[in-house]
């Protein structure tokens, strides 16, 4: 038995639910733990479960089922966070300031006995932890980002102290630790010598998406996350579309949003004197389908930004998504993009960040060279086909997972 932790949820968490895929047919019986984060994502995830060979749980109610646990939870944790911010961070009050549903995820763990439970953010660290010692099993845990410099690179604010204590207090005891990019291990590895992180990659299976062919007088971009919001890099790319009155550009942005995202983002682009019908909006859909729906687009837009550190180093699920879905890529030049398009050329291609007219330049030379844009998505194709894929990635995950609990 293998216990999967998170304080997410299976559709906001792709990385989540390819690791529960892969070690289903690998043989193992898998469980994920797992809590309420938004509303779009609970509508999703029944679709998505049911598909499923592995069990999940879900702790901590929600805004509409079991609400007094939710909002009991809420409040436990904005009590912890008070004590967490005046009083220090011992005698557990960081694991409940880190997390709505700390206690719920430590007992539901604890009670499925396991021989390996791996947590998948910090908030669910503690849990993977606990439930091994009960247990007797090992625990492990899967970096998806640089947590400690998420939001800020201020060693003195909360957030970096929290969970730099954290990390300090559970990391030297892991018995398995994956990361998602090269310079998040190297960065960890930095920091906790003893510690030998294994890189997994967020690509996906392998697709056969239908794409659609190459208008000659439309450059279609293409942008998506969890939430459509500012200080993304969007404001960058609507900027270097001001720059280009010449071509016909469309901005096409996939997340969560309400009518104040549309106007504040309408009015970003009035001032570029961009017309309101070049960025059109979409509300998240299923998962499974963002394939094939990124597919009718030209380019894929990957606008991290270098501040905090994380946003530097890490490598983020879509722009996997842009290569499965045969986009070119176009990204901002953080250390891990940079190193990502050195590692696998001509597949995009990189502009300077926080440069409208270092990005301009890019949008300009594909929108005049169809043929280069073309063969830079068939080579995106051919390495989703044979190299980024999860696949292939998936077997270190496997190998790794096996050696632990031999």
């Amino acid at each position: 038995m293998i216990v999967l932790i998170s304080s997410g949820q299976p559709s906001l968490n792709p990385r989540l639910v390819k690791e529960a895929d892969a070690l289903t047919e690998a043989g193992y019986e898998v469980t994920v733990i797992y809590q309420y984060w938004n509303q779009w994502g609970t509508a999703y995830d029944p679709a998505l479960l049911s598909q499923k060979k592995w069990k999940s749980i879900r702790v901590g109610g929600t805004p509409n089922e079991e609400k007094v646990t939710f909002w009991k939870t809420r409040l436990i944790n904005k009590i912890a966070v008070f004590f967490a911010k005046n009083f220090g961070f011992d005698n557990g009050i960081a694991e409940m300031a880190i997390g709505r549903c700390m206690q719920l995820l430590i007992k539901k763990a604890e009670s499925i006995p396991a021989q390996f439970y791996i947590a998948h953010n910090l908030a669910a660290i503690p849990a993977a932890y606990r439930a091994s010692i009960k247990n007797k099993g090992k625990y492990g845990f899967d970096a998806e980002d640089f947590h400690r410099n998420e939001e800020s690179n201020d060693p003195d604010s909360f957030e970096v102290r929290l969970k730099t204590y954290l990390e300090d207090k559970y990391f030297p005891k892991l018995n398995h630790f994956t990361t998602a990019s090269p310079l998040i291990s190297w960065a960890y590895q930095e920091i906790y010598e003893q510690l030998t992180p294994t890189t997994l990659l967020n690509v996906f299976p392998a697709q056969r998406v239908a794409k659609s062919s190459i208008q000659s007088d439309k450059l279609k971009l293409f942008w998506f996350s969890q939430t459509i919001g500012l200080n993304r890099g969007l404001e960058i790319v609507i900027a270097a579309m001001g720059l280009l009155k010449d071509l016909s550009i469309e901005l096409h942005l996939l997340g969560a949003h309400d009518e104040n995202t549309i106007q504040t983002f309408t009015e970003i682009a009035a001032k570029e004197n961009i017309n309101s019908y070049q960025i059109q909006f979409y509300q998240p859909i299923a998962p499974n389908d963002i394939f094939a729906f990124a597919a009718q687009f030209d380019i894929g837009l990957a606008t991290e930004t270098s501040i905090p550190k994380n946003r530097d180093i890490c490598l983020t699920n879509k722009i996997f998504t842009y290569i499965q879905s045969q986009l070119a890529i176009v990204a901002s030049a953080t250390s891990a993009q940079q190193d990502l398009l050195k590692s696998y050329p001509k597949m995009g291609k990189l502009f300077s960040n926080n440069d409208p007219r270092s990005l301009a330049d890019v949008l300009t030379n594909y929108a005049k060279d169809r043929q280069l844009l073309l063969a830079h998505q068939l080579q995106a194709l051919h390495y989703a086909q044979k190299e980024l894929n999860w696949e292939k990635e998936s077997l270190k995950l496997i190998n790794q997972v096996r050696q632990v609990i031999a």
